[in-house]
């Protein structure tokens, strides 16, 4: 698995608006922000807020550069390409999700 600093889980209303390739928004909150050493990135993990009082939650996930405050809301959002890369994100979360039902 790879190396990370930190996982910082999110503020309760630390939220981010995305915008799809028609030029819709929609506001999505953060479940976590990380920092891996392996792939010198920033990650945050989001879900539409929308999904907030649902069960099942669509987590969508980016590597980001953050602002000068180390916000990822402010930052740059990219998307992650790379297989290996994603599988770490996967057992991150996965990790994550495990120390929340241990909770």
């Amino acid at each position: 698995m790879a190396e990370q600093e930190d996982l910082h889980p999110a503020e309760d209303e630390q939220l981010i608006t995305l915008i799809d390739d028609k030029g819709n928004e929609e506001l999505y909150r953060v479940l976590f922000t990380f920092d891996s050493e392996d792939y010198h990135k920033s990650y945050v993990l989001l879900y539409p807020q929308s999904d907030s009082d649902n069960d099942e939650l669509d987590i969508q996930a980016f590597s980001f550069t953050p602002d000068e405050n180390g916000d990822a809301s402010q930052g740059d959002l990219f998307p992650i390409e790379d297989d290996d890369e994603w599988q770490m994100v996967e057992e991150v979360l996965n990790t994550f999700l495990g120390d929340e039902d241990a909770e």
